[in-house]
C-alpha cells in the first residue's frame, strides 16, 4: 500500500514536471493568441524558433498586427530578419503606416532599410509629413568685401526609393550651406542679396542639391540675413601691416648692413695705422743702418732734426686761432 502510494506521487510530480517544461518550452498560450487572431502558425514553427534561440512573442506578435492590418507577410521573412539584426516590429509599424498613406513599400525594401541603420518608421512618417532642417547661420563674402550672414530652413521629404545608400541631413546642409556662400560672393554689393534674399533659394534650388540624397528639397526658404564684418578692409589692414614688417625688416636689414660695412671699415683704418706705425718704427734703424754705413753724417742727421722741429712749430703756429688776444 504503502509503495503504490510513493509510486503515484513520483509519478505524480514527473507529470507535473513534464507539464512545466513543455508548456515553458512551448508557447501554447502565444499559440492560441495566434489561432484566434487569423494567424496560422504551427507548433513545430514556435519550437523550432525556441531552438534558434529566438523569442517567439517578438514574431508572432507583430504577425498578428501585420494580418489585422491586412498585410501578406510570411512568418518566416519576419524570423530571418530578426535573426539578420533588424526590428521586426517597426519595420511591421512602418508597413501599416505606408498602407495606410498610400505609399508603394514592400516588405524587401522596409527590411533592407531598417538593416541598413535608417528609421523607416521615421522615413515613411516623413514622407507623410515633411521635415523642416533649419541650418547655421551660415557667412559668406560679397564682392565689395562686406560679410553676409544667412540662417536657411529647408523643407523636405523622405524619398523612400533613395533611403538605400542616399546621403543624409549633413549633406543636405553642407549643400545649402555651399550654396549661400556662392550666391553672396557673386553678389557685387552685399545691399543686393539684403534687398532680395530671395536670390539665395533660387539659386540653391537650381542646383539640385537633392540628387544622390534620401530626401527630396521642397522648399528653401530664408529665415535671417544680417551683416558682418567689412573682411574687405580688414584684409587691407592686415596686408598694409604685413607690408609696413617687411619694409622695417628690409629697413633693419640694411641699417645692419651698414654697420657691418662701418665696422669693416674701422677694422681697415685701424690695420692701415697699424702699417704706418710699423714703417715709421722702421725709420730710426734705418738712419741707425746709414750712420754705421757712413751714408750720412751728424751734421746731416743734425740739420734733418732741424727741419722736422721747424716743420713741427709752423704746424702748431698754423693751428694756433688767429682771433685769440693776448692774455696780458
Amino acid at each position: 500500500m504503502t509503495e503504490g502510494l510513493i509510486g503515484l506521487i513520483f509519478i505524480a510530480l514527473f507529470v507535473v514536471l513534464f507539464l512545466s517544461l513543455f508548456f515553458r518550452f512551448v508557447p501554447v498560450g502565444l499559440w492560441i493568441t495566434a489561432y484566434f487572431s487569423g494567424v496560422k502558425v504551427k507548433i513545430s514553427n514556435l519550437v523550432g524558433m525556441r531552438l534558434r534561440r529566438v523569442v517567439p512573442s517578438m514574431i508572432v506578435q507583430p504577425m498578428i498586427k501585420a494580418t489585422k492590418a491586412g498585410l501578406i507577410i510570411d512568418i518566416n521573412e519576419l524570423e530571418a530578419h530578426h535573426l539578420a539584426g533588424g526590428d521586426v516590429n517597426m519595420v511591421i509599424d512602418a508597413l501599416i503606416a505606408a498602407q495606410r498613406a498610400d505609399i508603394d513599400l514592400g516588405f524587401e525594401k522596409a527590411a533592407a532599410i531598417d538593416l541598413a541603420g535608417r528609421n523607416v518608421l521615421e522615413a515613411v512618417k516623413m514622407s507623410v509629413n515633411p521635415k523642416v532642417i533649419e541650418t547655421p547661420i551660415i557667412a559668406g563674402v560679397a564682392m565689395n568685401g562686406i560679410e553676409v550672414k544667412a540662417k536657411a530652413k529647408v523643407t523636405v521629404r523622405a524619398n523612400i526609393e533613395r533611403l538605400v545608400g542616399g546621403a543624409g541631413e549633413e549633406t543636405i546642409i553642407a549643400r545649402v550651406g555651399e550654396g549661400i556662400v556662392t550666391t553672396v560672393g557673386s553678389a557685387v554689393m552685399h545691399t543686393s542679396v539684403l534687398e532680395n534674399p530671395d536670390s539665395i533659394s533660387q539659386t540653391i534650388l537650381k542646383k539640385g542639391l537633392d540628387s544622390g540624397t534620401a530626401f527630396e528639397i521642397l522648399s528653401i526658404d530664408i529665415a535671417d540675413v544680417d551683416v558682418g564684418r567689412n573682411v574687405g578692409a580688414k584684409l587691407q589692414a592686415e596686408q598694409a601691416e604685413a607690408d609696413k614688417r617687411v619694409a622695417q625688416a628690409k629697413a633693419e636689414e640694411r641699417r645692419a648692413f651698414a654697420v657691418a660695412e662701418e665696422q669693416e671699415m674701422i677694422a681697415e683704418v685701424q690695420r692701415m695705422r697699424a702699417k704706418v706705425v710699423e714703417s715709421e718704427a722702421q725709420v730710426p734703424l734705418a738712419m741707425a743702418e746709414a750712420l754705421r754705413n757712413g751714408n750720412i753724417g751728424v751734421m746731416d742727421y743734425y740739420k734733418m732734426k732741424n727741419i722736422i722741429a721747424d716743420t713741427e712749430m709752423r704746424s702748431s703756429i698754423s693751428e694756433f686761432p688767429a682771433d685769440r688776444s693776448d692774455p696780458e
